[in-house]
């Protein structure tokens, strides 16, 4: 567990701190404009990464007041400003020193140091297993290749070959036991996604099997990040996803929408197939790259998967994590799971001409925002993107309506406000007005095409990011009463806002102590627009507990109990109780 005072020892072992107001510069610079331009990459680079750090010590905080939510919330911001830099390209050597530090030590304090990483669902991915699976094979010190004996499962033409051998019925156990609860997570998701992934993999002619990469990449979860900044269903770094199509800039990431980076995957499946023409060396490639693969190759000379020695660990062990996966998958109930009875993943598409606020689309959807970005994972902002028309999803059946209410809406109410305008005055800089309108200073470079966050004039005119959600320019005060179960981080993420926001606007100094009853003072664009919760009737069995009860239904004890009004433990054979899902 992590104490207070090691906070004070991870902060300034980041040299996290926030930079004093200077005066404003000159309006003429005494460098030229190639200096210019060759210092503004670097000043770039400081002040995402000193955002950066300023949320991984909120994770810290958040981790010691056990607000899952918030930590997770955290992190994830830390992993997107990490894809800024890396878009932006590390040019300088002191940059590339600077930030190769912080990664290494945002990793470390991100796989060992967060202890509601490893007890959060959120954060069970495919990432945190692989390591368990990492592991088991250090510990049984084996990594099977060569002369192995294996055991044919299914090796059906236009299909990849399940074969086991030891190791793989090694993984097969890790996760009838340690993994269980991760394998169930990604069954569930399953069912949601793979009515949207394995028509496209059929439409490019490739075995379904190969849904089980996605499984085993991100846990179907597009929003999974890896410590190595892979992002989506199909985990492509920044490069990769470009090379194939994939966009990434301020109001978008498609490598965390499925449609879009599942055919991405599929031509990139495509390729590897036509330059390995074997499926086990096309899962090699996608998970240690073509090049390293093919020295691989070259140096065995052989194409046999199973010989190739000199393969990394990570990439030796992944043909059997993938084989064990793929195995379960095929027969759930010979390996003691059941998939889950859950709803396919279906919406309704619309167009939005031009850059709309959340908020504004959620209302006209009868939704609320939370379930906007669900169903459309690759927008980073609370608006729409602004470059004309944009193709959105919304609850399935809400079509009609949406266009009747949404057309309704007068133009100056229903978009965005792209450009609310700041002018500067003396005394401030770029992160005093980023403070002053809760937007990232790295968000306010890049609008406003500044280079060097400390080149500003007095009188020069800003362009502030959209307002709605966590940039609202003009916030609502609004008294929130805290209900039995909830936490900062549940607030923040409710009234999209942050944890530490909340904090400071109610004198909390670095507690996220509440308790039901208590008032919160929130500064929000409006109140969330709420969904009618769907509510199911379960029959306690003999046998049955709350926690039981909670794990199967995907919720928790606390929330089971508060909408039954049960105040102990103790249920009964026959009792009714009443679950509610979003």
């Amino acid at each position: 567990m992590i104490n207070k005072f090691n906070i004070i020892i991870f902060l300034f072992f980041l040299n996290i701190g926030f930079a004093q107001n200077t005066s404003v510069k000159p309006k003429k610079p005494f460098m030229n404009t190639d200096d210019i331009s060759f210092l503004g990459t670097s000043n770039r680079i400081t002040s995402i990464l000193d955002e950066a750090k300023q949320f991984l010590s909120d994770a810290i905080i958040a981790d010691v007041n056990q607000d899952t939510v918030e930590v997770v919330y955290n992190i994830k911001k830390v992993f997107d400003l990490l894809s800024d830099v890396e878009q932006i390209g590390v040019r300088e050597e002191l940059d590339k020193i600077e930030f190769e530090k912080f990664q290494t030590d945002f990793i470390k304090i991100y796989t060992t140091k967060l202890n509601t990483i490893d007890s959060s669902s959120q954060f069970l991915t495919a990432d945190l297993i692989r390591r368990d699976i990492a592991q088991i094979t250090s510990e049984n010190e084996f990594v099977e290749m060569g002369t192995t004996k294996f055991t044919v499962i299914d090796d059906r033409e236009g299909h990849i070959p399940l074969v086991t051998n030891s190791q793989v019925e090694s993984y097969i156990r890790y996760f009838q036991g340690k993994g269980r609860k991760g394998f169930n997570i990604w069954l569930r998701r399953y069912v949601q996604y793979k009515e949207l992934i394995l028509p496209i993999l059929e439409e490019y002619d490739l075995p379904e099997e190969l849904i089980v990469v996605s499984m085993i990449e991100s846990g179907f979860d597009p929003k999974a990040v890896s410590k190595a900044k892979a992002v989506g269903l199909w985990q492509f770094m920044y490069s990769t996803g470009k090379q194939y199509g994939l966009k990434r800039n301020w109001y978008i990431d498609e490598r965390q929408d499925p449609v879009k980076s599942t055919r991405a995957a599929a031509k990139y499946f495509v390729d590897l197939y036509d330059e390995f023409e074997d499926w086990y060396l096309v899962l090699a490639a996608y998970n240690t790259g073509p090049g390293r693969l093919n020295r691989a190759l070259n140096l065995h000379e052989t194409s046999d998967y199973w010989q190739l020695y000199s393969l990394p660990k990570d990439t030796k062990n992944y043909i059997p994590y993938y084989l064990s996966s793929a195995i379960i998958l095929k027969n759930p109930e010979k390996y003691g799971f059941k998939i889950p009875k859950v709803s396919p993943l279906k919406f309704d598409i619309v167009t939005i001409e031009k850059s709309a606020d959340l908020s504004v689309i959620a209302k006209s959807a009868d939704t609320k925002v939370s379930t906007i970005k669900k169903l459309n994972p690759e927008l980073r902002q609370p608006a729409t993107p602004s470059n004309g028309p944009y193709v959105l999803n919304i609850p399935l059946g809400k079509k009609d309506s949406f266009y009747e209410k949404f057309n309704k809406i007068p133009d100056d109410e229903k978009f965005a406000v792209q450009n609310v305008e700041h002018r500067v005055k003396k005394g401030e800089n770029l992160i005093s007005i980023a403070s002053k309108y809760r937007v990232l200073v790295a968000d306010l470079q890049t609008i406003n095409n500044i280079s060097n966050k400390d080149f500003l004039s007095i009188g020069q005119r800003l362009k502030i990011p959209v307002k709605g959600g966590l940039y609202s320019n003009y916030p609502e005060k609004v008294i929130y009463k805290v209900r039995s179960g909830d936490t900062l981080g549940h607030i923040a993420e409710e009234y999209n806002t942050r944890a530490s926001e909340i904090r400071k606007w109610n004198n909390m100094g670095g507690s996220s102590l509440i308790r039901p009853g208590q008032k919160l003072t929130l500064f929000v664009k409006g109140q969330p627009v709420k969904d009618t919760p769907k509510k199911n009737v379960y029959i306690v069995k003999s046998g049955d507990s709350l926690g039981k009860i909670a794990r199967k239904n995907n919720t928790s004890v606390n929330k089971i109990k508060n909408w039954n009004n049960i105040k102990s433990d103790t249920i009964y054979p026959g009792q009714k109780l009443t679950i509610y899902f979003e």
